[in-house]
This record gives structure tokens, C-alpha cells and sequence, in this order.
């Protein structure tokens, strides 16, 4: 009996699962990457979209916020363009030479034995590129990104011009967030999304430990079960069950995920040991 009760522990730990946001949680803000993508996306909604530049900010800040990532609230508003060529073009040119090699959170991420998968808004090859200049490419199962929820997108003719949606105007003359266009580009925070993304990646999230630097985001993952940890402050706030500083403080926040696997050896050390024991007497 004593044994059969080691072995459900053991087969079902609290958590069997780690997400983790890539861009601002596994590198720091101050990397500098999130300000260069700010500037590209501008740039790219000035000489290929056409629009002027005196809108861009008030703009972009319309479309982040109500849409969770300015493509997003391009594409809601009326705007067609190649999703390939829109990353192309706001990743292709950021100063990768910024995020620099972690050994310790590599290290860190290797003593965590437990299954861990990446969750980012960004594209497959942008992943993949920031996670090897990390040095943690073989540190993760797998990528959930942009492609993973996202076809590819579908052209417009080049003589039918887009109707555009005035959500400036509509916001101005008192227009409400809920009578706004939606997007087809399915990301975070989007609700639905998320939980597209946990179905396609077989993820419990009653059983799962989500890690992004967007309060939004950790919001929307804890709607949907998520147990959620704020990265790039110490301080906790509505949503998040855990806050830190740094992606390096893992451990002193979450010692279960370390003492999980201890017992777990121990178990397993010790059953091995008795079958050894039984075989050579």
C-alpha cells in the first residue's frame, strides 16, 4: 500500500507543464529588442501601408491595446498584407547581438525536469532566433507562435483598395471598444486564442504554470485556469499568482517544482533499489 500511494504521487504531480513567453521574460527589457520592434513596426506602417506618418502613434497605441498586437489591429481594421513579409520586416532587421548568452537560466531550465514549451505572439523564425542567442534552444519541447494559430494570410487583389476602419474617428466620437471590427489574427491576450494554443499543444492549464511580462496576458491565461507568474516585477498585482523580478528568480518562487522532483527521485531511487536488492537475493 505504502508503495501504490509513492506511485500516484509520483504519476501526478500539481503542475506537469511550463509556459513560458519569450520576448522581455526569458531576455530583459532592457535588452532593448521591444523598442527596435516599436520602431520597425512604425516604419512598416509608413512606407508599405501607406499610412501618414502624423497617425502612427496614436494609431498604434489604439491598436495595441484593443487588439493585443498592432498586426492584429491592422488586419481588424481593414489592412491586407503577407503575414511572412510583415515579420520579415519588423524582426528580420533587430539587433539580435542584443540578448546575450544565459547560462545560468539554461542551467536552470535543464534542472527543471518537467515538460516546457515556449508561448509567444512572434514568429517561428524570430523564436528561433532569440532563443539561440540565448543559448536555450534545446532547453523546450516545442514552440507554440504566430504560425501555430495563424494560416497564412490571403492577398488582395492589387487593384481593390481596403476599406479601412476609422477606430481613431470611432473612439472620438465616443464609439465603444465592444463595436469595433474583429481581427482574424488569433493571439495573445485573445482568450480563444489561448486556449486554441493549450488544445493544440495537449496542455492542461489546471495543471500548467503560464510566465509572461504582459499583465494582460497573465490576466487572460489565469481566466482560463492558467497558474500565472508576472515576469519584470516583484510586484504582484490582480491575476497573477506569482511576480518576479527577473526570470532567474524561478526557484525562490516556485520551490515546489524543485521539491516535486526530488521526491520523485527519491521514489524512484529507492523503489530501484529494492528491485536490485529482491533480483540479486
Amino acid at each position: 500500500m505504502e508503495f501504490d500511494e509513492r506511485c500516484l504521487k509520483v504519476q501526478d504531480p500539481k503542475f506537469d507543464c511550463l509556459l513560458f513567453d519569450l520576448d522581455d521574460t526569458l531576455y530583459p527589457l532592457s535588452s532593448g529588442i521591444s523598442s527596435h520592434v516599436k520602431t520597425n513596426i512604425e516604419a512598416y506602417m509608413v512606407e508599405k501601408l501607406g499610412i501618414e506618418e502624423s497617425k502612427i502613434e496614436n494609431l498604434g497605441n489604439l491598436l495595441y491595446k484593443n487588439y493585443g498586437t498592432t498586426m492584429a489591429g491592422l488586419r481588424a481594421i481593414g489592412y491586407n498584407f503577407d503575414y511572412d513579409e510583415y515579420h520579415s520586416f519588423v524582426h528580420g532587421r533587430l539587433p539580435y547581438d542584443n540578448i546575450k548568452p544565459d547560462p545560468v537560466l539554461k542551467q536552470i531550465l535543464k534542472n527543471m525536469r518537467i515538460r516546457k514549451l515556449i508561448f509567444t505572439n512572434g514568429d517561428m523564425i524570430h523564436a528561433m532566433r532569440a532563443l539561440k542567442r540565448l543559448g536555450l534552444e534545446d532547453c523546450f519541447e516545442g514552440i507554440i507562435c504566430f504560425e501555430t494559430l495563424n494560416p497564412p494570410c490571403l492577398l488582395m487583389p492589387c487593384d481593390q483598395a481596403p476599406e479601412i476602419f476609422d477606430i481613431a474617428g470611432h473612439f472620438a466620437g465616443l464609439g465603444s471598444a465592444d463595436d469595433l471590427p474583429r481581427t482574424p489574427v488569433l493571439c495573445k491576450p485573445n482568450v480563444g486564442a489561448m486556449e486554441a494554443a493549450l488544445r493544440i499543444a495537449n496542455v492542461n492549464p489546471y495543471k500548467a504554470i503560464f510566465f509572461d511580462d504582459s499583465l494582460r496576458n497573465i490576466q487572460a491565461g489565469k481566466r482560463i485556469g492558467l497558474h500565472t507568474v508576472l515576469v519584470g516585477t516583484s510586484h504582484r498585482v490582480k491575476g497573477a499568482d506569482h511576480a518576479l523580478e527577473s526570470i532567474h528568480n524561478i526557484r525562490e518562487a516556485l520551490p515546489e517544482l524543485w521539491e516535486e522532483a526530488e521526491k520523485t527521485e527519491d521514489v524512484l531511487y529507492s523503489d530501484r533499489v529494492a528491485i536490485e536488492t529482491s533480483v540479486t537475493a
